[in-house]
């Protein structure tokens, strides 16, 4: 399998984990008697901050995975791996690290941190789309 192909794998698994966490957590709240079930919000907005930034985590890789994970996608249908495969892993560390940041804290050098690995994502993607254009034009 491809990095391209695994840091796909890895993200769509990343989105889960936070996905499987906020449902454990808010499960908890349902059995526990503190939380009706048909009382959550998409967003946890009646919940506790913790609860807020892992919606928001898991919304982020949500509204990422159509673009990054195109691009990985992309790149791997059309045999093109070899231009995503070696920023791939970097990609999915930059995701991991801003989802991590963003569930610990929303303290302006936290902001910072995560907005910085989030740039780091997006300067991957403007790579990938230039080399992937580049490659489809060259033939």
């Amino acid at each position: 399998m491809t990095a391209s192909a695994i840091a796909l794998i890895v993200f769509i698994a990343w989105t889960l984990a936070l996905l499987v966490a906020m449902e454990a957590m808010r499960s908890w709240l349902v059995l526990a008697g503190r939380m009706p079930s048909n009382r959550f919000t998409p967003d946890n907005a009646n919940l506790s901050p913790l609860m807020q930034r892992l919606a928001r985590a898991h919304a982020n890789c949500i509204e990422g995975l159509p673009v990054f994970g195109g691009l990985l996608l992309v790149a791997t249908v059309s045999g093109r791996h070899e231009l995503t495969d070696p920023l791939a892993p970097w990609l999915v560390v930059a995701r991991v690290l801003q989802s991590s940041v963003h569930v610990a804290s929303t303290s302006v050098p936290a902001v910072n941190v995560r907005f910085t690995f989030f740039c780091i994502q997006v300067v991957i993607a403007i790579a990938w789309v230039g080399r992937l254009l580049a490659a489809s034009v060259a033939g």
